[in-house]
């Protein structure tokens, strides 16, 4: 039998930890605001608005907060077996399936109605059943327990963007200047350096592959401005990319 034992909505600030726990039921969280990263047995997901966690029961878990965050969790049992297959951090579809379900929940659970606890179970069924329909393709992006693959997956991802060594700091778990240390100990390049090759790299791939100006090459590979691309290309490469454009259009001639 599917039934809820209990649903909380609940804020959290910016950098709240949520030490390591575990319940005697399922729970799913649903991220509503808000991102971190959270440690599930031996995994660590990111996550983000529109996502949410399935932990099974007993399953040690925690979360870290970079940002303001709301949530909303159930706790719940369940005969469905194969629910526990699905644990870990998932991304909600396209219509916002189990947004809906949980503020469904939370609306009824508020209430405590006559009736209530079977309109709850109810929904909680056809939600559970909406997940296994759904299966391991709603697989949020899965990074192993190590904090810093951890992050260096989250830069190969996003190393367009504005990315802070204190940031990646941050959601490593390390002090600055241990991040850093430990990151070019692992790696063979610091930090601020690691991104740069990738953006270096990303641009030659623009301007060997594409039309682009030069400008829009070095908004779209992720520096600050076009004199900062064209310094950093020529100390790197030896050659401006423009000249690095032109030996490439000579060559295929």
């Amino acid at each position: 039998m599917d039934q809820v034992l209990y649903v909380v909505r609940a804020e959290h600030a910016r950098f709240t930890h949520i030490i390591p726990h575990h319940h005697e039921c399922y729970e799913l969280i649903y991220y509503f605001k808000g991102n971190g990263t959270s440690m599930i047995g031996e995994h660590s997901y990111h996550f983000q608005a529109g996502t949410y966690a399935l932990i099974s029961p007993h399953q040690q878990h925690d979360e870290d907060h970079r940002g303001d965050a709301e949530v909303l969790f159930v706790g719940f049992q369940t005969d469905l077996s194969e629910i526990g297959e699905l644990q870990g951090m998932h991304q909600d579809d396209r219509e916002h399936s189990i947004h809906n379900y949980m503020l469904q929940l939370n609306t009824e659970y508020t209430r405590r109605g006559e009736g209530a606890q079977d309109y709850l179970n109810d929904r909680l069924h056809h939600m559970l059943l909406h997940l296994l329909h759904r299966g391991g393709n709603s697989m949020y992006p899965l990074f192993s327990g190590d904090r810093l693959q951890h992050v260096l997956a989250y830069m190969n991802e996003h190393f367009t963007q504005r990315l802070s060594i204190e940031m990646l700091a941050d959601m490593s778990g390390y002090s600055y200047d241990r991040f850093r240390h430990l990151f070019k100990e692992k790696y063979g390049a610091s930090p601020s350096r690691y991104m740069l090759i990738k953006r270096l790299d990303y641009s030659k791939h623009l301007l060997a592959s594409t039309q682009m100006s030069i400008s829009d090459v070095s908004a779209e590979s992720g520096f600050v401005n076009d004199a900062q691309f064209c310094n950093m290309f020529k100390r790197e490469t030896g050659i401006t990319p423009r000249s690095y454009r032109k030996s490439l259009q000579l060559k295929s001639n």
